[in-house]
Parts: C-alpha cells; structure tokens; sequence
C-alpha cells in the first residue's frame, strides 16, 4: 500500500546547525522584528490599560458648560462644591463628611531639580479628594500640607526626571514658588499618577485663581447621575455641565483613536518588513541547496515533504526567535514608563499581548520559508542534480 514518506525531524535541525553564522543572522533578525512588535503591542496594552482604568462608575464630574472635555480650561466658582454638597440628596457621605471634592487641575511648566523646565500636570484638592478619587493611595510619606506636593508614580517619567529627583523632601518649582515632595502615592494605574496634587487653598493664590476646574462627585450605588445632570441643565447662572468618569475616559479613548491606528500601521509595517526580511535569508538558504533537494526527490521523498520540512525550519528559528523577544520585552520593556499628552502610562507586555506577538513571529518564520522553497521545487529534478 503506498505510504507518504516524510523528512526525519532531526534533518531539519541538523541543516540549522550546518550554517551557523546564516542561522544566527536569520534568528536575530526575526528577534529584533518581533521584540518591536511586542513593544507597538505593549504600547497599546498600555495606553488602553491607563484610558480604561480612568473611570470610576459612581464618580460625577461637573465642570464649565463651554469647556468641553478638556478640563484645563475649565472654570467655575469656588463655592460649586458646597452647591452641590448641599441640594443633592444622591451623594455618598464618609463620617458625615460630604464625598465632593473641588479640584483645580492645570497644566504648568515647573522645574525639578537642576532639571531643565518641563510641561507637568498640577492637580489642586483638599482632604476630600481621597474619599471621591476611592483608587488613590499614598504608598510613601503624608498629605501635602502648606507649601507641599504629592508626587503620582509616574509623574517622573510625564516630567522626563529621575524618580529619585520626585523622592520626598526634593523641591519642586513652579509658579515663582519654590514646593517639597511630601509622599507619593498610587492610583490603580490610572492617569491621576502623572499629577502632582497639592492642597488647593495653595494653588489657588499661587495661580492667582479664585475658582476651581470641576467638582468631582461620588454617588451613592443607589443614585441616579441624571440628578446631577438635571441640576446642572437647572442652575442655568452658573453654565454647568455633568458627565461621569466612565464618559470622560470614552472620550479620551475617541480622542487617542488616531495614535492607535497609527500604532497598528507601524506595527503591520514591521511586520511586512519581517516577512520581507525572512522571503530574502530564506531564499539565499534554498538557492544554495538546490542539488539537496533534488537528490531527496530522486530517492522518494515528494515535493510536499521537502516544503515541509523546509518551513519546519523557518518555524523554529521563528519560534526561537519568539521565546528570545518574550524574554527581553518581559524583563526590559515592560513596565517601562512612556510620556504622552494627557499624562504617562506603563508599557503593558501582558498574556495577550506575547500570545499575539509570538503567533506573528511563527506566521513570519512559515510565511517566509514558504515562497522561495516552492519556487526551488518548481525546478525539474535533472537540472537540480547538476546545479552546482
């Protein structure tokens, strides 16, 4: 009965280690290739990871009707807060004490260390805050009393300084005043980390500023937003809008939307590069062995068994390739803090993200054994035996 013969597996490995210096270059090649590739995909895990861990669903902001999204330019009175501490019935209460929380958030230029001057994000609160911003956490020293500042964990990288130039005690300069690091704290790796909070009733005289950018609220679970909205839409003196975190945060995901694409598009460039990089070391390989492949079809083994035998290499210096971009993405990039507009996030190479960047690697190591080995197959056995 006619059986289908195959290649031994351990040909395959043989013929890697025959041509060390050609398999060695060809590895490093699809390992840069796909350590790029994790970093774009890390990029995105993380910048969605920081946008989607933005919002709390019981968190109302109220800020000025004609600002927006855009917070920075936001302003309404100082008294909104008890406002609305004091007419809606919805809002959540910790010791008796309303969880309102009026904050003034802007952009300013400020100078850490001998650093050069740098474009920071300043967030003024009260005691309050930590009672509405519930995913906040002070991981090192206090609350920032007069004339301090609480440093996020990532506002070193959004300020482009060391972390040790935000420890506390360090002086941090902005606005003609001279503030000290008081503590640090955590945010569940939301964009808050990139801030700089300090006490508001600082802020307020240093910015020359009487009013606030918005209130933020916390509701209880039981509550309606529209009653926030409906006083808003009410009090028409004081032009206030009200939209929840969760909105806020969709909003700057539709905002960030074109640096998505974009990153999608670099990374399917890298990727046809890889493919293109593989079609070429691959083809030189096959060139150089056309007489091998002809004796194995002059012996009994198909076409097909050679073709596959000729992808079981390109897959595993792909998948060698993978396991070696895994291990460098893991131990180097992730984590690695990276500065953008809205504030800084972390490079997120998760699970997802190395099963995907690996399942390209191996598709680029087939894909580029697949074209040359065919049309090296195309060619009749007699004329492979007297190739030289």
């Amino acid at each position: 009965m006619f059986r289908f013969r195959i290649l031994p597996w351990e040909y395959g490995v043989r013929n890697l280690l025959r041509r060390p210096a050609r398999t060695l270059l060809t590895l490093f090649a699809l390992t840069l290739v796909v350590t790029l590739i994790l970093v774009v995909l890390g990029f995105l895990r993380g910048l969605e990871r920081s946008l989607g861990r933005s919002g709390d669903p019981d968190v109302m902001l109220v800020h000025a009707l004609g600002a927006g999204e855009n917070l920075e330019s936001s302003s309404i009175p100082a008294g909104t807060a008890g406002l609305l501490a004091a007419s809606l019935s919805g809002i959540q209460h910790r010791y008796d004490v309303p969880c309102v929380s009026p904050e003034l958030y802007l952009a300013v230029r400020l100078r850490v260390g001998d650093q050069a001057e740098a474009l920071g994000l300043v967030r003024g609160v009260t005691p309050t805050a930590p009672l509405v911003r519930r995913q906040v956490r002070i991981v090192e020293g206090q609350w920032p009393g007069p004339g301090e500042v609480l440093a996020g964990r990532l506002a070193a990288a959004k300020l482009g300084c060391r972390d040790s130039q935000l420890a506390i005690g360090q002086p941090v300069r902005f606005e003609g005043r001279t503030w000290r690091v008081s503590g640090r704290f955590t945010a569940d790796g939301s964009n808050l980390e990139a801030e700089l909070w300090c006490p508001l009733a600082d802020l307020q005289p240093a910015m020359k500023r009487q009013d606030v950018s918005l209130v933020a609220l916390l509701l209880r679970p039981d509550a309606s937003p529209a009653d926030v909205r409906l006083f808003c839409l009410e009090r028409v003196d004081l032009e206030l809008r009200a939209l929840s975190e969760l909105e806020y945060s969709a909003g700057l995901r539709r905002h960030y939307g074109p640096v998505r694409v974009l990153a999608w598009l670099v990374m399917l460039m890298i990727a046809a590069a890889g493919v293109f990089a593989g079609l070429n070391m691959m083809s030189g390989a096959v060139a150089g062995r056309t007489r091998e492949m002809a004796t194995l079809q002059a012996i009994g083994y198909r076409r097909r068994a050679i073709l596959g035998s000729l992808i079981q290499e390109g897959t595993l210096l792909a998948a060698t390739a993978s396991l070696l971009a895994a291990l460098l993405t893991t131990l180097i990039v992730n984590g690695l803090a990276v500065r953008f507009t809205m504030g800084a996030f972390t490079l997120h190479v998760d699970g997802p993200a190395l099963l995907a960047g690996c399942g390209v690697g191996l598709l680029l190591g087939a894909a580029g054994a697949l074209p040359p080995a065919v049309k090296a197959l195309r060619q009749p056995v007699a004329a492979g035996l007297r190739a030289i």
